[in-house]
C-alpha cells in the first residue's frame, strides 16, 4: 500500500507534559528527542501489512479525583464508545466505534468535546496517551493511528493487517513501542513511538491457544518489571505473560477464579491487575506474584451503573470506565455514558 505523509501543524509553543513513572529504559533520551522531532515536523505514515510492535505501562496519577467531581458523564447518542485513556492531567480521551472520532472530557466537570472528527469507515477502540501528548489508537480494521491530543491532528497511520479477518483491538505503551492486540489472530503488533520506523509483528507461541471465530487477545498491559506483556484472551478467559523477545506466551495461573471470561480492558497498578469482564459487568482485581506467573483474585468491583463496560483508566483514587452497551441496540439514537468507581 502507498505511504502517506501527513504534515504536522503543532504550534511551536507546545509545552511538554510531565512524564508518568516508567520502568528504566536505556533508550529513553533518544526516544524522547525523536518524539519531539515528530511533534515539530512532518509525521511519516508507514503502511505495512502484518507487521507491528508496542509498549506500555500503567501510570500512577498523583491527584485524587475527589469531592464534587462527577462520577458519571454522558456521551453523545450513537457515539459507540469502547476505549478510554487518561494521562497526567484530568482529561479522559474516548474513542468511537461509529466513525473513529476521539472525544476529550474534563473529569472535573464531565464536559467534553470531539477533538478528532474521524470519518467514514474509521473506528477507534483501544487507545493510550503518552507523556508527549500523542494518542495511539487501535483502529479495528487492521489500522493503528497516532493522533495529536492537543490539536486532534492525525500524525501517522499504519495498516498492520488486511482490513478483513482481523480486529486490532487494544494498545499499551512500553519502552519505545506501542503494542497492539489482534483479537482474531495470534499476533501482537508494535509501532515505533514518536519516530519513524517500521512496525513489527510478534507471533504468539508457547501456551497461547487461539480459538477460531471469537475474540481472543484483547486487553494488554506491561508486566511489573517492564520486560514483557500481559494479555487477556477473552475466550475462553485466560491471562498470559508474553516475552517481547520471542513472543512465547506463558499462561498465568489463576488462584481464586476459574477464568476471566469476557476479559476486555486491563489496568495494572504495581502488582495489582484489574480485569474488566465486560458482559459480566464486573472488574476482577488480582494480585500478581513478583514474576507475574500467578494471579490471585483479591476482590471484585461492580456497580449498578455498569452496562457492559469495556476498558478502564485511572485518575487518582478512581477508575473510569465506558459503557459500550453491547447488549443494547447500537443505533444513532442509543445513549452512552462513562462512569467512575472508587479504587
Amino acid at each position: 500500500m502507498p505511504r502517506i505523509h501527513p504534515q504536522s501543524s503543532r504550534p511551536q509553543s507546545y509545552e511538554r507534559r510531565p512524564a508518568d513513572p516508567q520502568p528504566a529504559d536505556p533508550q529513553s533520551s533518544r526516544r524522547q528527542a525523536s518524539r519531539r522531532a515528530l511533534l515539530g515536523g512532518a509525521a511519516v505514515t508507514a503502511l505495512a501489512v502484518a507487521i507491528g510492535t508496542g509498549t506500555g505501562t500503567a501510570h500512577a496519577a498523583t491527584s485524587a479525583a475527589a469531592g464534587p467531581w462527577p462520577t458519571e458523564f454522558p456521551l453523545p447518542n450513537g457515539f459507540l464508545p469502547e476505549g478510554i485513556t487518561i494521562g497526567t492531567e484530568p482529561y479522559a480521551y474516548l474513542g468511537s466505534r461509529a466513525d473513529g472520532a476521539i472525544r476529550r472530557t474534563d473529569l472535573r466537570t464531565g464536559e467534553g468535546e470531539v477533538i478528532h472528527e474521524g470519518g467514514t469507515g474509521l473506528v477507534s477502540v483501544g487507545l493510550k496517551l503518552d507523556e508527549d501528548g500523542l494518542l495511539y489508537v487501535a483502529g479495528s480494521t487492521g489500522v493503528a493511528r497516532v493522533v495529536d491530543s492537543r490539536t486532534g491532528e492525525l500524525l501517522t497511520s499504519y495498516q498492520l493487517t488486511d482490513p478483513t479477518g482481523h480486529f486490532i483491538n487494544d494498545v499499551i505503551l512500553l519502552g519505545d513501542r506501542a503494542w497492539f492486540t489482534d483479537s482474531r489472530d495470534a499476533v501482537l503488533y508494535g509501532i515505533p513511538r514518536g519516530r519513524e520506523g517500521e512496525p513489527r509483528a510478534l507471533p504468539l507461541t508457547g501456551d497461547w491457544v487461539q480459538t477460531p471465530d471469537v475474540n481472543n487477545a484483547n486487553g494488554i498491559v506491561g508486566t511489573p518489571d517492564g520486560r514483557g506483556l500481559i494479555v487477556v484472551s477473552s475466550s475462553p478467559g485466560r491471562l498470559y505473560q508474553v516475552s517481547l523477545r520471542t513472543g512465547y506466551a506463558t499462561e498465568i495461573a489463576l488462584i481464586g477464579a476459574d477464568t476471566v471470561v469476557n476479559g476486555d480492558g486491563l489496568l495494572r497498578i504495581g502488582r495489582t491487575l484489574y480485569v474488566v469482564q465486560n458482559r459480566l459487568n464486573v472488574i476482577s482485581v488480582f494480585d500478581l506474584d513478583a514474576r507475574a506467573t500467578t494471579a490471585t483474585l483479591r476482590r471484585t468491583i461492580t456497580d449498578a451503573r455498569f452496562d457492559v463496560p469495556t476498558t478502564v483508566a485511572r485518575w487518582g483514587h478512581r477508575l473510569y470506565l465506558v459503557n459500550a452497551r453491547f447488549t443494547s441496540p447500537q443505533t444513532p439514537d442509543t445513549s452512552f455514558n462513562a462512569v467512575a468507581v472508587s479504587l
